[in-house]
């Protein structure tokens, strides 16, 4: 009675007792100590994960910065303040963080650019960009399924009249120009008011009978700069944010009206 029953579960008992103590050893033998700040800054991250800090998400990042000494102004969704925050965390000196914004350089919308045909597959951008670059005689133009929409959690963008807009309060995540297969949104800081609204690698003659909005690369707006912040690359303009004062001239002296100044649109 003692050896069938009672003798497998004292042997069993006692296994068990020594399995729990070498687990317990090794668990304070091979503890690995975390700094208890990068769960701090992971919780004053927005955890937005987008990756616009150049971080796979807001725990790496967080991780990066206790661990790597990262710049602690990276996060453009969380600003100015999640910055200020991770600062005092780690008792450094807030970097100067300047709030950016996405820009959609096109404005080939269904009034100014022709269309070629009727697109009926898959209704996404990069679907209709396997046929001929989408159906608008602008190949480099917005295609206009909305892409960035179906992407942006803020709700910030939009397709007005056939061409993307941003028309809220965008966090700069950047999930929008990811998302674009034309690859016609960037980041700007919130403070720059002129935009080239174009893309077109084509040249002048070419773009004009396609969109009656785009940019010709006459090189008018390089010669007026006197900040040398924009110049005519790929046939079409495109502004230096570092060097541009937003002093307008540009924006006053094209001819197609391609650059923009988004002061005038509020």
């Amino acid at each position: 009675m003692f050896n069938t029953f009672i003798l497998p579960i004292i042997i069993f008992a006692a296994l068990g007792l020594i399995a729990g103590i070498l687990l317990t050893a090794a668990s304070k033998i091979f503890h690995v100590k975390t700094d208890e700040r990068t769960e701090q800054i992971s919780e004053a991250l927005p955890q937005a994960n987008c990756g616009s800090c150049g971080y796979a998400g807001c725990s790496d990042y967080a991780k990066a910065i206790v661990e790597k000494g990262a710049p602690t102004n990276l996060c453009r969704p969380g600003g100015t303040e999640t910055t200020q925050k991770i600062s005092a965390i780690m008792g450094t000196t807030a970097a100067e963080m300047i709030p950016e914004t996405a820009v959609v350089h096109c404005r080939g919308n269904c009034d100014t650019v022709k269309q070629l045909f009727e697109f009926n597959g898959t209704q996404t951008c990069a679907a209709a960009k396997r046929f001929y670059s989408g159906s608008k005689a602008c190949a480099y133009g917005c295609i206009g399924l909305g892409d960035c929409v179906n992407v942006c959690d803020e709700k910030a963008i939009e397709i007005v009249n056939g061409v993307a807009e941003v028309t809220g309060n965008c966090i700069a995540c950047g999930k929008c120009a990811k998302a674009c297969p034309q690859g016609l949104i960037s980041l700007k800081p919130i403070t720059k008011h002129i935009d080239v609204k174009c893309s077109s690698k084509d040249n002048g003659k070419a773009t004009k009978l396609a969109c009656s909005n785009g940019c010709i690369g006459c090189k008018i707006c390089e010669k007026k700069c006197q900040n040398d912040a924009i110049k005519v690359v790929d046939l079409h303009a495109v502004i230096d944010y570092d060097k541009c004062t937003g002093c307008g001239d540009c924006f006053n002296a094209c001819p197609v009206k391609a650059i923009t100044n988004c002061e005038d649109l509020k």
